[in-house]
């Protein structure tokens, strides 16, 4: 170790305990005049710790009470895919994701590994000269969870890896999907939220009539649904209904004219047992006749505050009245889309109002949500006297915003922050207990 490095850590003993991720070792120290900040293993301690041999950037911390020496974090990312023997792993929809939060923990400190639940703790992947190698990795600090599935995460295998965390102490955060009926049932008895959110029960025939009655127009949606997909809109047309669904098996026929007692019978084979909300159409702000809202990123940082580290403009397709990117839906910059209705002023105080009502909306799914939150995509809309309402919350939202930039983006330092925090946290709580 640097002697520099030897006395900024304020040591005092030559012979520490050394952790990398969840293993610890006894080592001896020895001082040399070297580059400042500069620790060099021997090839056994790479070895003991499954790192790699290769350059690491790592934060160091020292407790003097229990003479150790912490490096890391070590950022485990759970996924799921697929891949065969010799292929190069895909990690799918955040693939090229998972290289921009490994370039950033490269260059905050820390290392991150991809790995699939069924292979934990034998296998990761890791990046290394522009392609993820296979390795039997270091147990991590922390894990990121961005399961694409439902299914996956309320199947046997996946609870049992779960089971393992536990027993090893790991946290994970983002532990699962959020049902839009749960966030509503935890946002709804927010008095100061009340305005903001559309009413929402769960589907019924009785209710079906009563929303179409009340409101001109009315959303069916699935409560584990995502990415816009198997929804339902009603809209009152005299004495009959305009029913459009983003459905597979509906695209053919984009809209469906029918008298309101047949509505029910038409929707209930695409419902098809499952549980649906319905939910206040809300005559929403529009840009050039197409449908509009906003997603804000919302992260908690390494103060464990959430803030808003991004905010889009997302604008639905031609033909398509959901403005989810899965269905051919678009960014803008918020200010560029407000400034043909509003003053720059004016846009600029609904940009900020509605950053507020994100984060007011994450503190609170956070505090009543089971396991650990970090994440969450909030979507807004504005109506067209440009009141803000609350429109869905997604515990894993997209990663795909700026297509192209190479830079590490604001949301993903914000991940790097918070799981540097998260594994620091843990780290001291299992140290002192």
């Amino acid at each position: 170790m640097s002697s520099q490095l030897f006395i900024q850590l304020q040591l005092e003993m030559t012979e520490i305990k050394l952790s990398v991720g969840m293993k610890t070792v006894k080592a001896k120290i020895r001082t040399v005049e070297m580059n400042p900040n500069e620790i060099h293993f021997p090839e056994n301690l790479f070895d003991l710790f499954c790192l790699p041999i290769q350059r690491y950037n790592f934060h160091a911390i020292y407790k003097e009470e229990i003479e150790s020496l912490m490096l890391g974090p070590i950022v485990g990312l759970v996924t799921d895919f697929t891949n065969k023997e010799n292929d190069d792993p895909y990690f799918r929809s955040i693939h090229s994701f998972c290289e921009e939060l490994h370039h950033g923990l490269k260059e905050y400190g820390g290392f991150l590994f991809v790995f699939s639940y069924p292979e934990f703790p034998a296998k990761g992947y890791y990046f290394e000269e522009g392609k993820w190698k296979s390795a039997q990795l270091p147990i991590p600090d922390v894990i990121y969870n961005r399961i694409h599935s439902r299914r996956i995460e309320f199947g046997r295998e996946y609870n049992l890896f779960r089971q393992k965390l536990t027993e090893l102490g790991i946290p994970i955060f983002n532990d699962r999907f959020l049902s839009k009926w749960e966030v509503h049932e935890h946002l709804i008895h927010e008095n100061h939220l009340q305005p903001f959110i559309p009413e929402t029960n769960l589907f019924t025939k009785d209710l079906l009539a009563a929303f179409v009655d009340k409101y001109d127009t009315v959303f069916i949606k699935p409560v584990h649904g995502s990415q816009g997909r198997n929804i339902f809109k009603l809209k009152k047309e005299n004495s009959s209904m305009i029913l459009e669904a983003s459905v597979k098996s509906h695209t053919e026929h984009k809209q469906v004219i029918l008298p309101l007692e047949d509505v029910y019978s038409y929707i209930k084979p695409f419902v098809n047992n499952r549980i649906y909300i319905i939910q206040q159409g809300i005559p929403l702000h529009t840009y050039q006749n197409r449908g509009m809202d906003f997603r804000v990123l919302c992260h908690k940082n390494h103060q464990g505050r959430w803030t808003a580290t991004s905010l889009v403009s997302r604008i639905s397709a031609e033909g398509e009245f959901v403005s989810n990117l899965a269905r051919g839906g678009e960014i803008m910059n918020p200010l560029n889309v407000l400034k043909n209705s509003l003053s720059i002023g004016e846009a600029k105080a609904l940009i900020k109002e509605v950053k507020e009502l994100a984060i007011e909306t994450a503190m609170i799914i956070e505090r009543k949500s089971s396991g650990i939150t970090g994440e969450l995509g909030i979507d807004i809309g504005i109506d067209q006297e440009y009141k803000p309402w609350l429109i869905e919350v997604n515990s894993k939202p997209s990663k795909n915003f700026e297509d192209g930039q190479k830079k590490i983006r604001p949301s993903a330092k914000a991940i790097i922050q918070f799981c540097t925090k998260l594994a620091w946290d843990t780290t001291f709580e299992m140290e002192e207990s």
